[in-house]
């Protein structure tokens, strides 16, 4: 277990993160790179703003209309041949997937990466009851090994370097392994082997609900997707009950957005669309599908002006890449299942323990970065204000800061005060400031100069700047009226002589 899982406060997690050389220059490289593949992606397939307004245009209209192409997915997935269920808890899913499990007397288990059944916690449940379970993603493989969580929605192993990931793996192997990238992948895709063709039961997540088929998508870039959802007899698969789109049509621009968004890619590698189990005249593929349709707090989301839009959310992490205060403390330190702007808002929602949970609004420099990477034009950052918001409408910052508010407030609000207070303020830095600005840790001070330098106040204020141009000015308009006077006289006096 990673000190992170230890830790429980936020302030705690973030204090580990930046105090972890390799994890920031990790995560800002890999961060970087996306970003760059991004930005390429979309240049080369033109017109992006068309595409994230068209993609916005599809998940508002979906998730305004939710019942209905909820019930239109059910129907037509059931006529396909599926069993869908309907879960209200992250521990009714649970429930619905042990029953299965019992059912069919399944003792192992493989999965492709979920995001949701992280959110219900699947792999602890099943190991409780003596089910193996077993990622077959590599990123979620390394990061199984390891007894972690994921710490970036696409790329789970963020964190890791060759040399982690080759003392993980050797340990699995029983024997020194090389921290050699081929190598360590070939042991990887021999041991995952094994586990597929022993497996009783395949757990994915979905990528989309299609409404008008009933089908499910599957993106994916290893293949493993199509391993587990087709070699095991059962097949389970965990969807977000917003994750429909109404038709193949719009498979098409999702299809487009979402890999570029997330990777730079042109389009994902596999892309499975699946429509019921296997048929008679099929060669492969699952004896029963069961879809396992998870509300856990979404549902509360409808019809709410301020946090509706959250239900948009494709999962494509692009806000993650973008945001200035994950490329510094990556995902662990939001503590949740969801990190980055996409975490600190949607976790807040689906929790219970808003106290617990509200301060990660309070991770983000609201910049708009993640609304300007949103393939879906998601505004994440106003939601961070909205949440914050809340939090003080329900009285849960400390004293402290409420104190220190109704002061600035008290301060802010008259301008002697205001005068008097940057006075003070300018005057006590001679004793703070160095040459580039205010390095000591005292005070209010003490967290933000941790690892920056607070400016240091002007030794001339605007106000006092303006009165002194005014000053000035006001001097050379004098200046200027003396001497057209001058002129004048000097002229007046001259004609005098011309008559004379």
């Amino acid at each position: 277990m990673s000190e992170f899982q230890t830790s429980h406060t936020l302030k705690d997690r973030i204090q580990i993160a930046l105090n972890d050389d390799f994890l920031r220059n990790a995560v800002k490289f890999t961060t970087e790179r996306l970003r760059k593949n991004k930005q390429a992606a979309t240049e080369e397939l033109g017109n992006w703003e068309e595409w994230r307004a068209r993609g916005q245009e599809i998940r508002s209209h979906t998730i305004a209309n939710l019942d209905y192409y909820l019930s239109l997915f059910v129907k037509n997935a059931r006529a396909a041949g599926c069993y869908v269920h309907f879960a209200a808890t992250a521990q009714e899913a649970v429930d619905i997937t042990l029953k299965i499990m019992e059912a069919k007397q399944a003792k192992s288990v493989v999965k492709s990466k979920s995001m949701v059944s992280e959110e219900v916690h699947i792999n602890h449940f099943l190991q409780k009851n003596g089910i193996e379970v077993v990622e077959t993603d590599l990123g979620e493989y390394i990061i199984q090994l390891a007894g972690e969580t994921p710490s970036h929605i696409i790329i789970p192993a963020i964190h890791k370097n060759k040399e982690q990931v080759a003392e993980l793996l050797s340990r699995e192997a029983g024997k020194p392994l090389p921290a050699d990238t081929a190598v360590l992948a070939g042991f990887a895709r021999s041991k995952l082997r094994e586990k597929f063709l022993q497996a009783d039961i395949g757990i994915t997540g979905c990528n989309f609900g299609i409404a008008e088929t009933g089908s499910i998508v599957l993106f994916s870039n290893e293949g493993n997707a199509r391993m587990v959802s087709t070699l095991p007899k059962t097949h389970i698969t965990m969807m977000g009950m917003e994750r429909i789109i109404p038709s193949l049509e719009d498979l098409e621009v999702m299809a487009q957005l979402l890999p570029r968004a997330a990777t730079g890619q042109k389009l994902t590698v596999y892309m499975s669309v699946i429509s019921g189990p296997k048929r008679l005249d099929d060669l492969d593929g699952p004896e029963e599908l069961h879809i396992i349709i998870l509300d856990n707090g979404r549902s509360n989301q409808l019809g709410d002006p301020e946090f509706q839009e959250v239900l948009h959310c494709i999962r494509c992490g692009a806000c993650l890449n973008a945001c200035p205060v994950y490329r510094h403390i990556g995902g662990h330190a939001y503590g949740g299942v969801y990190s980055g702007p996409i975490g600190a808002v949607l976790t807040p929602l689906l929790q219970e323990d808003k106290k617990t949970w509200g301060e990660l609004a309070n991770a983000s420099s609201l910049c708009g970065a993640c609304y300007e990477a949103c393939p879906v034009k998601i505004p994440l950052h106003d939601m961070l204000v909205y949440i914050r918001r809340r939090n003080v409408e329900e009285g849960l910052p400390p004293k402290s800061e409420k104190w220190g508010m109704n002061a600035f407030k008290k301060i802010a609000s008259h301008h002697k005060r205001f005068r008097l207070a940057m006075k003070a303020a300018r005057w006590s830095q001679k004793f703070l400031a160095g040459t580039d600005g205010i390095t000591a840790r005292i005070g209010p001070l003490k967290g933000w100069n941790m690892y920056r330098i607070a400016p240091k106040i002007a030794n001339r204020s605007f106000r006092d700047s303006w009165d002194h141009l005014n000053q000035e000015l006001q001097q050379e308009k004098a200046d200027i009226s003396s001497v057209q006077s001058r002129l004048k006289e000097m002229l007046a006096k001259r004609g005098e002589k011309d008559e004379s």
